[in-house]
C-alpha cells in the first residue's frame, strides 16, 4: 500500500491494460432491454468464477478456462506466464432466475426483481454457493453438477417373470436410439414409481415399466437452499459475508441485520440509526462490509461522507462506533451540492484489512484504519464535472452510485465514471499512476494524457495525496460526457491484474 514494500518498485510503472473478452456486446443501433442491464458483479475468492446479476433477476456464472489443463485440474500458477502465453479466458457456465417481481399487499409496494448484490460463499463438496439480493429478499443458492438420467420404457412379460422362465424385456421406446445402447435393463436401476397395468385376453397381467438409465453427461443445477426475507423495511443496499463462514450481514438505509446462513427465519439487528422522530433523520446507511479477517469487526458508510468501524464484542446493539473516519470540511468550499456529493456510495476493505477504500460522487478515498484523522490518499475521478453539478442535479445523475474495488496486492484501486469510462490509480508510495480507460474492445482508444500531479488545494490535511485530476471538460475521446452511459459496477480479480466491468448489458474484461 502507501507504506511501500516489495511491490512498490513494480507499482511505479503504470499498468498496461489490454482487452481480454466481452460477453453480450450489443451491435450498432441495437436497443438494450432494461432487464438485461447488469446490476451486480463479483469474483469468487479463487478468481476461477465470476457472477453477474441483472435487472431481470437473473444470475449468470462464468468459469475460468485458461488456467486448467486438459484433465480439468488447475496448473501451478507460478509456472505460467500469462503475459507471454495467453490472456485470461472465461466461458459461460450457467444462469438461473434468482428473483421474481413481487407485490407487498400490506404496503401496496411493488418489489423489483433487480439483483442489487451478489456475494460468494465458501465452496463445499465441489458445489458453488452464493448469496443474491434484491431490494427486500436475500437468497442462498447452491450450484452443483448432477448426472443426467434418461428414462426408457420396457415391456415386461410377467407370464415368464411369474413362472420359471427368465424375464424378457422388449423395447417400447419410440426414440431413434434403442434403449439397449444405454446399457440395457440388466445394467440400469429400475424405477417402479410409474406402472401401467393391463389385462390381456389370457388373463395374465403385463406391465410397462419405466427404466432410469444413468448417462455420463452432467448438467449444472441451481437450487435455492434458503430465503431470508421480511427483515428490512427499506431497500437492501449491501450484503457481506463474515470470515467465520457462518454469518453475514444485510444493510438497508437505517438498519444492519446479522444472519446465520443456516437460519432463515431469524436475524439480529446490530445497527439501528432510525431516530424516534423521522424528521430528525440526518443521514442514512449507504454501504456495509465485514472485515476480511476479524469476524467481530465491520464498517459501514453514510450519506454524510463518514465511515464507522464497529466492534461487535462491545455490545449486542452496535449503535456506538469504535472509530469514525471523516474528512474535515473546508467552510469556504461549502455549497448546495456539498452534502450530496459527499455521500459514500461504496466501501471495500483491502485484502489485509488495514485499509478501507471509499467512493463518493467525485473522489476515491483510501483510509488507514489506524489513522482516523483523514484519508491517506484522495483520487479525483471526474473533477472536470464540478462546474456541471447543477445540470447533474437536474437530470438526477448526481445520485448515481458508483462502486469501487482494490487489487489483491493493494497497489491499485479502480472505479467507474460516465461515457462507459473507468479509472485505475496506483496507491503505492510515490506512485502517480492515473489511467483512464473505456469499456470497449480498445480501452486506450484516442487516449489523452491526464494530469497526475497533486492538486494545489490540499485542504486541511497536507499529507493527503490528490492525484489524477482532469482539467478538460470532455472525456478521453474528446467528446462531451454521455451521462446515459455509466460504468457503475466493476470487480478486481483477487490475485491477478484482471478487471471485469459492466457497461449496460455487456461484460468487459481487461488484464494487465
Amino acid at each position: 500500500m502507501l507504506d511501500g514494500g516489495e511491490g512498490t518498485a513494480a507499482a511505479t510503472q503504470p499498468l498496461e491494460w489490454k482487452f481480454s473478452q466481452v460477453f453480450g456486446e450489443r451491435t450498432a443501433g441495437e436497443e438494450v432491454q432494461e432487464v438485461d442491464i447488469i446490476s451486480a458483479i463479483e469474483f469468487d475468492r479463487t478468481g476461477d468464477h465470476l457472477a453477474t446479476g441483472d435487472r431481470g433477476g437473473r444470475v449468470v456464472l462464468f468459469e475460468r478456462t485458461d488456467a486448467k489443463d486438459h484433465g480439468g485440474h488447475r496448473k501451478d500458477l507460478e509456472m505460467m506466464d500469462y503475459s507471454i502465453s495467453r490472456h485470461p479466458e472465461f466461458r459461460y457456465k450457467t444462469e438461473f432466475q434468482s428473483h421474481e417481481p413481487e407485490f407487498d399487499y400490506l404496503k401496496s409496494l411493488e418489489i423489483e426483481e433487480k439483483i442489487n448484490k451478489i456475494r460468494w460463499c465458501q465452496t463445499a463438496n465441489g458445489a458453488l454457493f452464493l448469496l443474491s439480493s434484491n431490494d427486500k429478499t436475500i437468497k442462498f443458492w447452491k450450484i452443483q453438477e448432477k448426472k443426467v438420467k434418461k428414462i426408457c420404457d420396457f415391456y415386461v412379460d410377467l407370464s415368464r417373470a411369474m413362472g420359471n422362465g427368465p424375464v424378457v424385456c422388449s423395447s417400447m421406446s419410440t426414440s431413434s436410439k434403442p434403449c439397449m445402447e444405454n446399457g440395457g435393463c440388466n445394467e440400469s436401476p429400475f424405477d417402479y414409481t410409474s406402472i401401467e397395468t393391463s389385462l390381456p385376453s389370457g388373463g395374465i397381467p403385463s406391465l410397462c415399466l419405466p427404466v432410469v438409465v444413468n448417462s455420463h453427461e452432467t448438467s449444472l443445477v441451481a437450487k435455492c437452499r434458503r430465503i431470508y426475507a421480511h427483515a428490512h423495511d427499506y431497500h437492501i443496499n449491501s450484503i457481506s459475508n463474515n470470515s467465520d463462514g457462518e454469518t453475514f450481514i444485510s444493510a438497508d438505509d437505517l438498519r444492519i441485520n446479522l444472519w446465520n446462513l443456516e437460519i432463515s427465519n431469524q436475524s439480529f439487528n446490530i445497527v439501528d440509526v432510525k431516530p424516534a422522530n423521522m424528521e430528525d433523520l440526518t443521514e442514512v446507511i449507504t454501504s456495509a462490509e465485514f472485515h476480511p479477517t476479524h469476524c467481530n469487526m465491520l464498517a459501514y458508510s453514510s450519506s454524510r461522507g463518514s465511515i464507522r468501524l464497529i466492534d461487535m464484542r462491545q455490545s449486542a446493539l452496535c449503535d456506538t462506533h469504535s472509530k469514525l473516519f471523516e474528512e474535515q470540511e473546508v467552510p469556504a468550499s461549502r455549497s448546495f451540492f456539498t452534502e450530496i456529493i459527499a455521500s459514500i456510495s461504496d466501501i471495500k476493505f483491502a485484502k489485509d484489512g488495514r485499509y478501507i477504500l471509499s467512493r463518493d460522487y467525485m473522489t476515491l478515498k483510501l483510509w488507514d484504519i489506524n489513522m482516523d484523522s483523514g484519508p491517506v490518499a484522495t483520487f479525483q475521478v471526474h473533477e472536470n464535472l464540478r462546474p456541471k453539478l447543477c445540470d447533474l442535479y437536474e437530470n438526477d445523475s448526481i445520485f448515481d452510485k458508483f462502486e469501487c474495488c482494490l487489487s489483491g496486492d493493494g497497489l491499485h484501486v479502480a472505479t467507474g465514471s460516465y461515457s462507459n469510462m473507468f479509472r485505475v490509480f496506483g496507491c503505492s508510495e510515490g506512485s502517480t499512476e492515473a489511467t483512464t480507460l473505456e469499456a470497449s474492445k480498445n480501452p486506450m482508444r484516442r487516449q489523452v494524457q491526464t494530469p497526475t500531479r497533486p492538486s494545489k488545494s490540499l485542504g486541511p490535511l497536507p499529507r493527503v495525496l490528490r492525484r489524477g485530476a482532469d482539467t478538460s471538460g470532455v472525456d478521453v475521446n474528446g467528446s462531451a460526457f454521455d451521462f446515459t452511459t455509466k460504468l457503475l459496477h466493476l470487480s478486481w480479480h483477487p490475485t491477478e491484474n484482471l478487471l471485469a466491468c459492466a457497461a449496460s448489458n455487456s461484460l468487459y474484461m481487461y488484464y494487465a
